[in-house]
């Protein structure tokens, strides 16, 4: 397997098996009063977070590797203090994401080397998976946290098995 196909395949991988599934635990473990809630007026909700992951991975993916036009409105993902429930915005995210883990596949190594202008910059296809990628799972820990704290104590959100993982780490 070549690296580039490596890459792709680990990327597309943890678009759809890992982020993807992670905002939805989420999700569901966020109360849907809590979607648009704000710790102060300089903080962003979740609601605005998915927003802003749609319209990032759309900008980059869609739109910067794949060609399609630009209609992104970045300060618009912000502004929002209310809007869209849950399973909307989600729905939304999950068929960006699965759009763009198309664009991803059908790239090649000249495509993974070739120049994109993307918000102003010259990412090569790789910076510019990495990009989304990173900014991507930046989000879902602000998300996650959010989730954790608006459903207390108890809120059972966990995506790794402690016991099992000390386990195999001894065994």
């Amino acid at each position: 397997m070549s690296i580039a196909t490596l890459f792709i395949e680990s990327t597309v991988n943890r678009f759809r098996n890992e982020y993807l599934p992670r905002i939805r635990k989420s999700l569901d473990t966020l109360p849907e009063a809590d979607l648009w809630w704000y710790a102060h007026d300089d903080t962003t909700s979740v609601g605005n977070l998915l927003y802003h992951l749609e319209g990032n991975v759309r900008q980059w993916m869609l739109s910067g590797i794949g060609g399609q036009d630009d209609q992104r409105n970045r300060a618009s993902e912000f502004a929002r203090r209310e809007g869209d429930g849950k399973d909307e915005l989600f729905s939304r995210l999950a068929a960006t994401v699965e759009a763009a883990c198309q664009v991803i596949e059908a790239l090649d190594e000249a495509g993974l080397q070739k120049t994109y202008a993307i918000q102003g910059q010259s990412p090569n296809g790789v910076e510019a998976i990495y990009h989304v990628l990173e900014h991507f799972g930046y989000h879902l820990g602000q998300i996650t946290w959010i989730a954790k704290m608006r459903a207390g104590a108890g809120h059972g959100l966990a995506y790794y098995d402690a016991a099992k993982l000390n386990t195999l780490k001894n065994g």
